[in-house]
């Protein structure tokens, strides 16, 4: 889809044709946050805690005709597991490399080789690593986040991960968000995960608002993905990880490398989010 810069500005994020023409649905009551590689600096850890699981997992497979081929920490995170539930992403990877796993419960041990022992030696490496590095919120997007409520928006927190309350406790951001819909959110309803919209569609709901009234904003190609399925009225996508041209090609309307980028012109000058 053909891009511009934000209308009035020379520089700044870039956007598509159907924002620049007015063509994104408004004005925007909500916005509704990721979290990973959003919010907080998190994204990393993540895909680090994912590739030591599965390269220990691929390591004892490979051998004669076998070879060792290690996880991607960029390419295969942002592929496979970037944005998914934690079971997901264990199916997505795993089954890309052909190999398939017996589901088995949520209570096998770290050291099963099920879906869920995978699921679980990687939560616990990621838990394991957030208390030794910390969780830090971007600047950009905190100070984003306190503008729009400022401004009387509706403001969600919308992540596959079902430590999403620890990690907003631990940035110190878990006050800015009128709703919380995130992994265990996701279980208990029966939500698919993305690139299914169903978590982004239940937020809004949550919040009160028509999907075309509000904002997705994500990091993930399969959370742009489900912004867009969802038919919100604008998908904002971060480009930390995934490029810009990944992003616009899930769906984005609009394309940031830091949330503060978009300070002055949501708040300013542009005609939906006023």
């Amino acid at each position: 889809m053909p891009t511009t810069r934000w209308p009035g500005s020379g520089t700044g994020p870039v956007v598509t044709d159907r924002v620049a023409t007015g063509g994104a649905a408004g004005p925007l009551e909500a916005w509704l946050f990721d979290l990973d590689g959003v919010l907080t600096d998190t994204a990393s850890v993540h895909a680090a805690a994912w590739k030591k699981t599965f390269d220990e997992s691929l390591a004892r497979r490979a051998g004669p005709g076998v070879p060792f081929t290690p996880f991607d920490s960029i390419a295969d995170y942002e592929q496979f597991v970037d944005g998914r539930p934690r079971l997901d992403g264990v199916r997505s990877f795993l089954e890309s490399r052909d190999i398939h796993l017996a589901e088995g419960g949520p209570d096998d041990e770290p050291d099963r080789e099920t879906v869920n022992g995978v699921g679980r030696r990687k939560n616990d490496l990621v838990l394991a690593l957030m208390a030794e590095v910390g969780v830090v919120a971007f600047p950009g997007s905190v100070a984003l986040v306190r503008a729009l409520r400022a401004a009387g928006r509706r403001v969600a927190v919308v992540s596959a991960s079902e430590n999403c309350a620890a990690v907003l406790d631990a940035a110190g951001i878990t006050d800015l968000f009128d709703v919380r819909v995130d992994g265990l959110v996701t279980s208990e309803h029966g939500l698919a995960g993305n690139p299914a919209p169903d978590t982004y569609l239940f937020a809004a709901r949550e919040l009160g608002t028509e999907p075309s009234h509000a904002a997705v904003v994500e990091d993930a190609p399969a959370g742009v993905a489900a912004g867009r399925a969802g038919r919100f009225g604008l998908v904002v996508g971060v480009s930390r990880g995934a490029t810009a041209d990944e992003l616009l090609r899930s769906g984005a309307d609009v394309i940031v490398s830091d949330l503060a980028e978009l300070l002055d012109t949501v708040l300013g000058t542009v005609p939906d989010i006023r």
